[in-house]
């Protein structure tokens, strides 16, 4: 595999979730907008993307999904935002089938947008060159994994076993946490024009295709429930606040 520099890469953002769960929070936008100190989570998760080299964005939406355009498009900061919308609900999979065609680098990276965990992207994306993978997922250690899709690896660094939240055959803590590097070709496998999920349909599939896991230890917080959210937001409290 040829290496691509950073600030050529594309990152693609899953924003498509309804927020069930954040019914009384984001009623009328959706999840990825919350707000953190002012400014919504989405804008949290772009800066530490784009704080490694990353320019440009194609941003998955549904639910909701002109807020996002409308405040992206007024955005002047030097970063390029592309919209892709899903009409009905695609899952995490079909809507990177939707956006392929706005992806333009042969490798991408693709980060689910209600979560965020700090691992260090440069590494990632050389390690992901060193291992010559088709597909690699940043993975983090936590204490409770049943409550998140767990992953076993070989001594290589293959994933051999990936299940996801509730009980599991998979030993261990390690964990998927959402940040993911992608060959741009690999979607050509994924079934058009259906709902798909990257967790459930696609990456088990992928277990025997050279899919690789990078280990950071970085913490994972996510906005999926109202406990969780009040934690990130106190992680990322201004500093002049704390």
């Amino acid at each position: 595999m040829s290496e691509i520099k950073i600030e050529d890469i594309d990152t693609a953002i899953l924003c498509g979730g309804l927020g069930t769960r954040l019914k009384d929070l984001t009623k009328d936008i959706p999840k990825p907008m919350v707000d953190i100190h002012g400014q919504p989570f989405l804008d949290i998760l772009i800066k530490y993307v784009c704080s490694f080299g990353f320019k440009r964005f194609i941003l998955c939406s549904g639910y909701k999904s002109e807020v996002i355009s409308k405040y992206y498009s007024k955005k002047e900061d030097g970063i390029e935002y592309v919209f892709s919308k899903e009409e009905v609900p695609l899952g995490t999979g079909g809507a990177l089938v939707q956006a392929k065609k706005l992806i333009r680098s042969k490798v991408f990276l693709c980060l689910n947008g209600d979560s965020i965990c700090q691992v260090n992207l440069k590494n990632f994306y050389n390690f992901h060159l060193i291992k010559k993978a088709k597909a690699s997922i940043a993975l983090t250690s936590v204490d409770e994994p049943h409550n998140y899709g767990r992953i076993a690896l070989n001594e290589n660094q293959e994933i051999i076993q990936f299940s996801e939240k509730g009980p599991s055959k998979v030993d261990g803590n390690l964990i998927n946490t959402g940040v993911y590097l992608m060959d741009r070709e690999l979607i050509n496998s994924f079934p058009s024009n259906k709902k798909l999920s990257l967790e459930y349909d696609m990456f088990p599939a992928f277990t025997q295709n050279n899919l690789h896991g990078y280990i950071d230890k970085a913490e994972l917080f996510d906005i999926g429930t109202p406990e969780r959210l009040n934690k990130l937001r106190k992680h990322f409290q201004p500093k002049e606040s704390r």
